[in-house]
């Protein structure tokens, strides 16, 4: 027999997979059309009727994640995509820890329905998980004149609102909620943790691949101004709320000119209300102690993420040094601090420290200076394909290795070791969720204990010290 549960907007019908209840397409909030158009989450319709819970909602407006990715929204889905699934072990419980899943994918790309989100091997593990989408691109972190910043993350905020008020209707702790997010997901867990708007929606964190990225309201402001020349019409509110979504996507990466730009013209908006600085700065201050936080990154994190082409004429350290906001004298730093590698190779780490394993280092010290319960990791396992690229954790995370994104990383079947680590780090991720211990030492500035996820999983000193010099130069460990 069907599930039934009882939300605050209505009755909903699930489906029950492999010892699993399955509640997928649940709004959360309106369809951001017409008048709530680039506006903040208004609150969802209810209904008389059980509805039917048992297809996921539209994903946001994107383009391909990559040439040859399906797409996942098409321009006849619409814009009525702010939806949330649950997966939960026992709908009839009570008190079950909570997981909250953020996508990422580089603030312009992502869905909850995408097939290596799928959470039924999480929640067999006793946990409830809930995933759900947010507004990525131009209809979410676009800054208009007169319109709140951020859309994207108010959307997260009332996502996890949503698992306040009705997850004790599928089992749930209301009161013991890890949020847990990857890229993008994992820059967004640590900036909620810091909002004012999120305090005491959820106690615990997981961060994996924090990147850095957000943006002044000045250089919002210029891609904005960028894009709507594009397009042709000026950048106010009632000019760009008038055009389908697939026109704006048409020229997104219209202000992406140089490489210096990065992979994408979005990204969190200093707005001074839910984003203060860097993921990091308002850790720093002590916003956000009381929040239990994980983080950690891929060894190889450069890798996986998109090309970022080397200077005409060859391969040199100090124009890349440059690039990512280093003095050139830092590619001596590097050859000094990694000896044995090639250029080639060091421009691997330049670029892997610079996108994700220094953001991640700083937010983990800038927690544990704080006084918050911290713990750090290093995934070093290699792929056949990629090494310990960008994303690889993902299918352990989830425990699914036959997606087409699992596979890409994995191969077809996937090595013997995955079953494995990915059972280790299911069990320290759920355990964290249920009692707040995954199971290493915490990392602290005295102590900085750093777990190495590998067959077998140990637990070294940190092992980015040399690199992080180069960053911070003088600064004691």
């Amino acid at each position: 027999m069907n599930p039934v549960v009882v939300t605050s907007a209505g009755k909903v019908r699930g489906t029950i997979q492999d010892r699993v209840a399955r509640f997928r397409g649940i709004p959360f909030a309106a369809p951001p059309e017409g008048p709530l158009r680039f506006r903040p989450p208004a609150p969802p319709p209810g209904w008389s009727a059980t509805r039917d819970a048992l297809a996921f909602g539209a994903a946001p407006p994107q383009l391909a994640p990559a040439p040859g990715a399906p797409a996942m929204w098409q321009p006849g889905d619409g814009l009525d995509c702010l939806t949330v699934n649950v997966w939960t072990p026992d709908p009839g419980a009570a008190g079950l820890p909570v997981m909250v899943w953020i996508y990422g994918g580089l603030w312009k790309h992502g869905s909850a329905s995408m097939p290596h989100y799928d959470a039924t091997a999480l929640a067999d593990s006793g946990v409830v998980v809930v995933t759900f989408n947010y507004r990525v691109g131009f209809e979410g972190f676009a800054h208009l004149p007169g319109v709140p910043d951020n859309r994207g993350l108010r959307d997260q905020v009332a996502a996890l609102e949503w698992v306040r008020d009705n997850i004790a209707a599928f089992g749930g702790d209301a009161g013991n909620v890890t949020v847990f997010g990857q890229s993008a997901g994992a820059a967004s867990a640590v900036l909620l943790m810091a909002a004012p708007a999120a305090r005491g929606l959820f106690r615990r964190a997981i961060a994996q691949s924090i990147p850095a990225g957000a943006r002044t309201r000045a250089e919002a402001e210029k891609v904005t101004a960028t894009l709507a020349q594009a397009v042709g019409v000026p950048g106010t509110w009632d000019a760009l709320a008038g055009l389908p979504p697939e026109a704006l996507l048409a020229v997104q990466d219209a202000p992406l000119r140089g490489r210096e730009d990065g992979f994408t013209a979005f990204g969190p908006v200093i707005d001074g209300d839910l984003v203060t600085g860097q993921p990091w700065t308002a850790l720093e201050a002590g916003a956000g102690h009381e929040v239990d936080l994980i983080c950690g990154f891929t060894h190889d994190e450069y890798r996986g993420q998109g090309p970022v082409p080397a200077p005409t004429g060859g391969l040199d350290l100090g124009l890349v040094a440059e690039a990512i906001g280093l003095g050139p004298q830092a590619a001596d730093a590097y050859r000094r601090s990694h000896p044995g590698l090639t250029d080639t190779d060091l421009f691997t780490v330049m670029l892997s420290d610079a996108l994700v394993r220094m953001p991640t280092t700083r937010a983990a010290r800038a927690q544990a200076r704080a006084g918050g319960r911290t713990w750090l990791y290093d995934f070093t396992w290699q792929s056949p394909a990629l090494g310990a690229a960008h994303g690889v954790d993902l299918p352990f995370t989830f425990g699914n290795p036959n997606s087409r994104y699992a596979t890409r990383f994995l191969g077809s079947p996937p090595p013997p070791g995955f079953t494995d680590l990915s059972r280790q780090l299911r069990a320290a991720w759920t355990s964290f969720a249920c009692t707040g211990d995954p199971g290493w030492p915490r990392f602290t500035l005295d102590r900085q204990t750093t777990r190495l996820w590998n067959l077998p999983p140990t637990d070294t000193a940190f092992p980015l010290e040399a690199s992080r010099q180069v960053w911070e130069p003088g600064t004691t460990a």
